[in-house]
């Protein structure tokens, strides 16, 4: 009998292929249409791109899972339906990293579903469209990992690459650090960067959360596919990563190993 995380994948994921090929399809096609109110550029970003893939994941999600509350990035008229408040929490983001990702083109943006009881994560979706690549995980149960048009199969991390994910507000210090370890630095949003891992050529992503912030919820999504996947995670403590939605921490750190681990934490030093 599945569980329902299980079945949460097991519905979702022909949302999350949609919602992705709307999001690639429309790539280039698209203008800002920034949000009012918002405040930075970054944070006001939105597209027809966003609203459309945002409504593909949610009205399956709404079909079958009407009874759970909602943290959807954009205000479309299926995200009004669900409850404001239930004991399991699905969190959506239809476009992570709209304005520099998708808009701008300058690294991997991503379509992130996951499903939280409790205050954290027990099952993730995450696609990035451009790469072609769809991930899933269930707590306890694994990840898997797939091209677009292909199946699923058990995630593997990537075990050669020499690149590294960050964010783009990272320092120069920080990038420097990386590069005197051997590493060729990339950006990306930071849904790829917690999958970063499982992405061909990368040992693994560094995302730091802007000052006196902390890592969205958005951006922890990823991380329990690549825990699942058996990607190493830490914070900036040289603790593990939280598994609590809401834990505080500064910066998200997946490795393919411990050595690559203690590289990013050695790089993370220079912030």
């Amino acid at each position: 009998m599945r569980s329902e995380p299980e079945a949460f994948v097991r519905v979702l994921f022909p949302a999350l292929r949609q919602a992705a090929s709307i999001a690639r399809a429309l790539e280039g096609r698209v203008p800002n249409r920034p949000k009012s109110g918002a405040p930075s550029d970054v944070k006001a970003a939105l597209t027809v791109a966003d609203t459309a893939a945002q409504e593909a994941l949610l009205v399956p999600l709404f079909e079958h899972f009407p009874e759970v509350a909602l943290e959807a990035e954009e205000d479309t008229p299926t995200a009004r339906r669900f409850p404001a408040a239930a004991p399991r929490l699905v969190v959506v983001d239809p476009i992570d990293g709209t304005l520099r990702s998708y808009l701008d083109g300058l690294g991997p943006y991503g379509v992130l579903v996951g499903l939280a009881l409790d205050g954290r994560y027990e099952a993730a979706l995450v696609a990035l469209p451009r790469e072609g690549l769809f991930f899933t995980g269930v707590r306890g149960r694994g990840a898997r990992a797939g091209r677009a048009g292909g199946r699923l199969r058990p995630a593997r991390l990537d075990r050669g690459g020499r690149r590294v994910m960050v964010s783009y507000e990272t320092p120069a210090a920080v990038r420097e650090r990386l590069g005197a370890r051997g590493f060729e630095v990339v950006q990306g949003c930071g849904g790829a960067i917690a999958v970063a891992p499982l992405i061909p050529g990368l040992a693994g992503g560094l995302r730091l959360a802007a000052p006196g912030e902390s890592i969205s919820r958005r951006g922890r999504i990823g991380a329990l596919v690549a825990g699942e996947a058996g990607a190493r995670l830490g914070g900036e403590d040289g603790r593990g990563f939280p598994d609590a939605l809401d834990a505080p921490a500064r910066a998200l750190l997946v490795a393919r190993d411990d050595a690559v681990l203690d590289d990013l934490r050695f790089a993370l030093a220079g912030a």
